[in-house]
């Protein structure tokens, strides 16, 4: 079964899971909502998206050189408390997190951070891609649409597959960390830089 957009929106809206893990967990339960909702339950997403809404004061901020020199990283990730932010676990997660930025180039942290001309453009480009091949107007807008979703996954650090693990999306890299640490962790911000770039 086609898993659409408005599925996984109505899916992250009932669980608060980000938008990779809803997709994946509706993939594996072949779109059946509720069995989606068990397959989220089970991997620990939706106890870690009941932390989402708890202030995150504490972190730390990590670095990554690739090797060579001509890449470098350096990433915000925030926890509630200091004594988190000096757990191996924690730490190995913004090591991994900031090497994952240094080989994957991702624009944003999360899709709500995509300039919304910056989408629209895309449709508009996606649009005019699909009209060209001929295919049949009633199909275009799954077309874009699907496209879209690629774009998301390929810009957006949170829906990006871990480069270590491709089964797993950044955001349940987190997710899972927040199911063991027993807090809400977030990624804040990146700065990403690569030797001769303005």
């Amino acid at each position: 079964m086609q898993v659409t957009a408005q599925m996984v929106k109505e899916l992250r809206d009932r669980t608060s899971a980000t938008m990779m893990n809803c997709k994946e967990a509706l993939q594996e339960a072949e779109g059946d909502m509720e069995k989606a909702i068990d397959v989220l339950r089970t991997k620990g997403l939706s106890a870690a998206a009941k932390k989402a809404g708890r202030s995150t004061s504490e972190g730390m901020v990590g670095h990554y050189i690739h090797a060579g020199g001509k890449i470098g990283v350096l990433v915000e990730v925030n926890c509630e408390t200091d004594f988190v932010a000096r757990t191996d676990r924690f730490q190995g997660l913004v090591r991994d997190v900031a090497m994952h930025i240094a080989a994957a180039d991702p624009r944003v942290v999360d899709r709500d951070d995509v300039a919304e001309e910056v989408v629209e453009s895309e449709r508009r480009i996606f649009r005019e891609q699909a009209i060209e091949t001929g295919k049949p107007e009633q199909v275009i807008d799954r077309i874009v649409e699907g496209k879209i979703e690629k774009f998301y996954s390929e810009s957006v650090l949170l829906e990006q597959s871990f480069v270590k693990d491709s089964d797993k999306s950044i955001g349940g890299l987190v997710a899972e960390a927040i199911a063991n640490l027993g807090e809400n962790i977030q990624i804040r911000r990146f700065t990403r830089y690569r030797l001769g770039d303005e």
